[in-house]
């Protein structure tokens, strides 16, 4: 991780969950990172910690709403004037909303589509172009992914949600053609965890917590701070080295 010191990642939706976690574990190892999410107190009192911690790394915290362009683009105006630009990419950011296939709300399905994928591949073009401006060579961008992605789960809440991160899987693999085409050593890697204990099921089953609590109780649960050291894995292995998809899960998950 050494050669990452003092470069700057950008982490999406480093508000909680696995964006908080990743965002600190790039910070322990001396990075500049730039954090956001569409509210940032969390990030404000993250950095606060990490900085009173004596972390090597810096957090900055940026408000930026992903399901909108104008918002990711004067983000990366921002980083560019402010920071040089991005060597680090990690989309992190994603969005689940109870939305069925048979019977759910096209406004549901554009809200995950827009941040899922949409986000996801605007980041993915901005900080391409940050490196290639710069001629960075050695760039990673990463998409926190999920076994949704690989396999569909069996409840119809989760299926459009399950479609979306079945993109970010085929948007991985094209990213790395891409990258190999443009004669670059930019790297794309996706990691997909199984279930996390974060605040992701209160969200998708907003209106039954006990439900939401339920996810997380019947197993032991991968932690934010598992993926995270999945990303530090992936930052650290040598240059020649192309991870093309971390998945991973609870030793006790079933499906």
């Amino acid at each position: 991780m050494e050669r990452w010191r003092d470069r700057l990642a950008l982490v999406t939706g480093a508000s909680g969950g696995v964006g908080a976690a990743v965002a600190r574990a790039l910070v322990q190892q001396g990075l500049k990172v730039v954090g956001c999410a569409r509210t940032v107190g969390n990030i404000e009192e993250l950095a606060a910690e990490c900085k009173s911690a004596g972390y090597p790394g810096t957090l900055i915290p940026y408000r930026c709403d992903l399901s909108n362009e104008e918002d990711i683009l004067s983000m990366f105006s921002a980083v560019r004037s402010q920071h040089s630009g991005v060597d680090i990419c990690i989309n992190n950011a994603g969005l689940a909303r109870p939305d069925t296939l048979l019977s759910g709300s096209t406004s549901g399905w554009k809200d995950m589509f827009n941040v899922n994928v949409l986000g996801l591949s605007i980041c993915t073009r901005e900080a391409y172009q940050s490196m290639r401006e710069r001629k960075v060579d050695d760039g990673h961008i990463i998409n926190i992914n999920s076994m949704s992605g690989h396999q569909v789960p069996p409840q119809s809440v989760a299926h459009f949600y399950s479609a979306t991160k079945y993109a970010v899987t085929a948007l991985t693999e094209g990213l790395r053609q891409e990258l190999r085409e443009a004669q670059t050593h930019i790297r794309a890697t996706c990691i997909s965890p199984g279930v996390v204990e974060t605040q992701f099921a209160f969200k998708l089953h907003d209106k039954d917590p006990e439900k939401a609590a339920a996810t997380y109780e019947h197993m032991k649960c991968l932690k934010p701070e598992d993926v995270a050291k999945a990303v530090i894995y992936v930052l650290s292995t040598p240059p020649h080295v192309q991870v093309g998809d971390i998945q991973m899960r609870p030793t006790e998950q079933v499906t």
